[in-house]
């Protein structure tokens, strides 16, 4: 799927996630895309440094899937840019289908369009900490 306009790329990002495609996720990201991650580390410089992440994270998976889900979608768009922001759910399921674990986290991107779609320039997933104790909650309030 070719994410055509920019809400498209979660429908895209979902798909090549559930089907562990390192490649198809990987061709949503332009580049020289800056990707600032909830884990490992700080920060993802380039393409080729978030293929690694993402081939650990799917080769972690075995014989599981994620499903990934978005609401409270938002987006701002004109001809240079977009913005995209939205809740996250990711959904860990056995090889079966069995719900195993889901977390919950907020995703931002910067979208720059590329030929006939939209590429993300720049990616930041993050969760509210607790003030008193610094735990980050991966469970959002319903």
């Amino acid at each position: 799927m070719t994410p055509d306009t920019p809400v498209q790329i979660l429908d895209a990002y979902a798909t090549a996630v559930y089907a562990r495609d390192v490649d198809a996720l990987l061709a949503l990201y332009h580049p020289d895309v800056t990707v600032y991650d909830m884990w490992e580390s700080w920060l993802y410089d380039g393409r080729d440094a978030w293929r690694g992440m993402v081939e650990g994270w799917f080769g972690s998976l075995g014989d599981g899937r994620v499903e990934v889900t978005f609401d409270n979608v938002r987006s701002t768009a004109t001809p240079e840019l977009a913005l995209v922001h939205a809740f996250v759910t990711y959904t860990g399921q056995s090889a079966s289908g069995e719900r195993l674990r889901a977390m919950n986290n907020r995703v931002s991107m910067t979208l720059v369009p590329e030929g006939d779609r939209w590429l993300i320039q720049h990616e930041h997933s993050s969760a509210p900490a607790q003030f008193e104790t610094g735990k980050v909650s991966l469970q959002r309030p319903v």
